[in-house]
């Protein structure tokens, strides 16, 4: 107990959380980022309480906060695109530090970096307290399509497999004196990347023959 367990995003404990119903949790995460996004963000006293909600049930879990901390870093996408609308978003602007900057631009920015940042905390803490066998057990109680449960399972089953090959790639490339430093090598890894698509979809048809050979129908046999 209090280390990770299973899969990477999955810490391993006994809270109430980690025993709640996998279904209950699912529809609780779909509703309240419904909740989120429908907020106007000039709401912020409810943005505050959304967060405090959040913070109760981190307390809750037993989930250490840097865990999740950690696992925040999947937003930088999102925190780069919200630093840029300032600038290229139109209407009245206002001078900052120097910088012209869009005050519709930066309310959307604003808008954005609160509702992502409250739904992926939201999610991981979701995937930190629930086993993935019990998610996609929880999926097939809410009625999702037996087929995108049944991809969502393969996807966790081979993830671990996919990333375990791409290190070794790292490692062979390393290993060979390649450093990727600047943009002139970025040729390498994309081709780096598309070997990797190929022996993913490779084994994915391996898999999907061995599957029809063992008189796979559609349906997972439980």
């Amino acid at each position: 107990m209090g280390a990770p367990h299973g899969h990477r995003l999955h810490f391993h404990g006994h809270s109430p959380l980690h025993r709640a119903p996998a279904h209950l949790k699912v529809a609780f995460l779909v509703s309240f980022m419904l909740v989120v996004v429908a907020t106007p963000v000039p709401w912020l006293a409810a943005f505050a309480a959304y967060a405090g909600v959040l913070a109760v049930l981190v307390a809750l879990s037993g989930v250490p906060p840097l865990y999740l901390a950690r696992r925040m870093v999947i937003e930088t996408p999102v925190v780069a695109f919200a630093l840029m609308l300032p600038f290229i978003a139109t209407g009245p602007t206002v001078d900052l530090l120097g910088l012209s900057l869009s005050e519709p631009g930066m309310v959307a920015a604003g808008g954005l970096l609160i509702k992502a940042t409250l739904g992926v905390l939201a999610s991981l803490l979701l995937a930190a307290t629930t086993d993935p066998r019990d998610l996609l057990t929880g999926l097939e109680r809410l009625r999702v399509p037996s087929q995108l449960v049944q991809i969502m399972g393969f996807m966790v089953r081979y993830l671990d497999v996919v990333s375990d090959e791409l290190r070794r790639m790292k490692t062979a490339r390393e290993s060979r004196g390649f450093t990727a430093r600047d943009p002139r090598h970025w040729p390498v890894i994309g081709r780096s990347a598309g070997a990797l698509f190929i022996r993913s979809f490779e084994r994915g048809e391996r898999v999907h023959l061995a599957m029809i050979s063992r008189g796979y129908d559609g349906t997972v046999r439980r």
